[in-house]
Order: structure tokens, then C-alpha cells, then sequence
């Protein structure tokens, strides 16, 4: 079984490249960037997904059975479409290069929760409220997959938060507050999110990956945990960990904060609290689960596992760093 894995080397491609390797599939790690472990140096391919001819050179040569599609610009620093031009361009080379593909039985793409803002109830998998260019340019990646569908079994996912080994900006960023005793609760305000432990988010891949969804109505399936997590109790689980607790602040403290990050930013200063960030720390952010957990129900990892995991691999990363 042959499965080629475009973006291979990022936060999710790494964690998932090493659980296919270690259930003996053939793997290719199409990649502009090397591999964060180096001796995956060997199924590393060096290839831009906007070279339209390097990546079909490089898929037609390997003649994959499963594509997993995670290449993707991610930050939110871009300010136009063409800043994302990964997410439009190198998709839509994808989708010409699958149907040239005959020995393929099935292709992820994946998307983001962000093709909508957070606490959006959206009505249908083509409804779309993004409230970043990053999300827009992932608006984009749905469309240019529905134009123009692989004629093999598909499907698109959207990862919502995910954590854990090998993550990093923004969400290593909790961790580290958190385990650096910076991290403090905003009065008694209760804020619940559709996170995903990489674990989890590797299994869910998976049985997506090798389950068919022939369903043209449920083609789309978030990547997370179930239930949300309550972000004051998960801060208190890291905290309760390494032995301390969670201080709390008052809320007009905080909101005084926020404005003066705003105004500190107009200079182009950076300061850890801004009223964007304020906003989502003390708004809900959840995600419908049902479908994605119709196909992978039995999450491996509870979060205080993942908890535990993430703390060891920081401590590790940072001792060999």
C-alpha cells in the first residue's frame, strides 16, 4: 500500500507519517521543506505543490493508492489571497494531477475550521463565513476540490485545534504560558472549544483515509476531540501536572490589558493581550463532531493523556534543543 503525503513535514504530516511508517506502508513525504525528523531524509521529496510539473513528476512516478493532501500556508500574517497562493493554486494542480492517477482509491484534502468563525452554526458543508484571508484562501481549497472532484473516492477535512508533539505557533504557545506560570484565568468566564489531541486527529485521519464516503451530502469531516474542552479546566490539568495552580484575574483587569495591547500595536509592538485575543479567550469556538465520529469512534488518547505526552515531549524537545 502506497500513500503519498504532500506537507509530510509539518505538525501533522510529521505525527502521521510516523504511524503509517510504523504500520509498514510504503510512505512519500512530498515536502518543500525538509523533514522535522531527520531520518525521514529518505522518503522526502523536495517539492513546491505550486510546480504544477514537479508535483505530477513526482506523484506519477510513485503511483500512490492514497493521497493525503495537508501542504498548506497556515499562519494568519498573509494579507491577501496570493500570500496563500499554496492553498488556491497548488491544490487546484492537485486535483488535475489525481485524475491521471489510476491506481488511486482516495484522496483527503485538507481544509480548516477556519472557512467559518468561531461560534458560526454553519447550515451545510458549503457554507462559509471566514473571518481571516487564511480562512478565505481555505474557502478557496473547498472550492477548487468541488470544481473539479477526483473521480476516485474523496473527502475534505477540516482540523480544528490541534495539539501536542511536534505542534507548534499558535497552539504550542497555550502550553508554554501555561508550564511558564504566564498563563492566568479571566475571572470566572467559562470558554468551551473544539480542540484535538494529534493522537486522536491521527486516528480520525486514518479511517477517513481507509473508509469509503461515497455521500455527496458528507463529504466534509472536522478533526477533534469530543466533548469541547472547557479551556479553564484544561489550563488547570497542564498546571496540575507540574505541580502549581492557575492564578485568576479580574475581568475589567484584563479588558484594560487588551486596550492597551491595541494601542501598543498601532506602534507595531507586540504584547501577549489584545482585545482579538481577549475575544477568543472568552468566546465559545465548538465544532459538530457527529459525522467524523461516526467513522472513528473510539478515540485512543483521553486529553490528560495527550496532557501528559505533550509536557514529556516540550521537556524532551527543549533539553535536546
Amino acid at each position: 500500500m502506497k500513500i503519498a503525503v504532500t506537507g509530510g513535514s509539518g505538525f501533522i504530516g510529521t505525527n502521521i507519517v510516523e504511524d503509517l511508517l510504523a504500520k509498514n506502508y510504503t510512505v512519500l513525504n512530498i515536502d518543500w521543506h525538509g523533514p522535522k525528523i531527520p531520518e525521514r531524509s529518505n522518503i522526502w521529496k523536495n517539492v513546491d505543490i505550486c510546480d504544477g510539473e514537479a508535483l505530477e513528476e513526482a506523484l506519477l512516478k510513485f503511483k500512490p493508492d492514497y493521497i493525503l493532501h495537508l501542504a498548506a500556508r497556515t499562519d494568519l500574517d498573509g494579507k491577501t489571497l496570493q500570500d496563500y497562493d499554496q492553498n488556491v493554486t497548488g491544490v487546484e494542480h492537485l486535483m488535475n494531477i489525481v485524475q491521471k492517477l489510476p491506481n488511486l482509491q482516495k484522496v483527503i484534502i485538507t481544509s480548516s475550521k477556519f472557512v467559518t468563525k468561531n461560534g458560526y452554526q454553519i447550515k451545510d458543508q458549503f457554507d462559509y463565513c471566514p473571518h481571516t484571508v487564511y480562512g478565505e484562501s481555505k474557502v478557496e481549497t473547498e472550492k477548487k476540490v468541488w470544481a473539479n472532484p477526483p473521480q476516485c473516492d474523496w473527502c475534505i477535512i477540516r482540523p480544528t485545534s490541534i495539539w501536542g508533539p511536534w505542534f507548534g505557533v499558535p497552539y504550542r504557545n497555550f502550553f508554554d504560558m501555561v508550564m511558564r506560570k504566564m498563563y492566568f484565568h479571566i475571572g470566572h468566564i467559562q470558554c468551551h472549544k473544539t480542540y484535538g489531541y494529534i493522537g486522536n486527529a491521527v486516528y480520525q485521519i486514518e479511517q477517513l483515509l481507509f473508509t469509503e464516503t461515497p455521500d455527496k451530502n458528507n463529504k466534509v469531516f472536522y478533526i477533534g476531540d469530543e466533548p469541547a474542552y472547557e479551556i479553564n479546566e484544561w489550563a488547570d490539568e497542564i498546571a496540575g501536572e507540574l505541580g502549581f495552580k492557575v492564578p485568576t484575574m479580574p475581568v475589567w483587569f484584563v479588558k484594560c490589558l487588551a486596550k492597551f495591547g491595541d494601542f501598543l500595536g498601532l506602534f507595531k509592538i507586540h504584547f501577549p493581550m489584545q482585545s482579538f485575543r481577549f475575544g477568543n479567550m472568552t468566546h465559545d469556538g465548538t465544532n459538530d463532531m457527529t459525522n467524523t465520529y461516526q467513522i472513528a469512534p473510539d478515540m485512543p488518547y483521553t486529553r490528560l493523556q495527550g496532557t501528559r505526552e505533550t509536557i514529556e515531549w516540550i521537556k524532551t524537545y527543549e533539553r535536546k534543543s
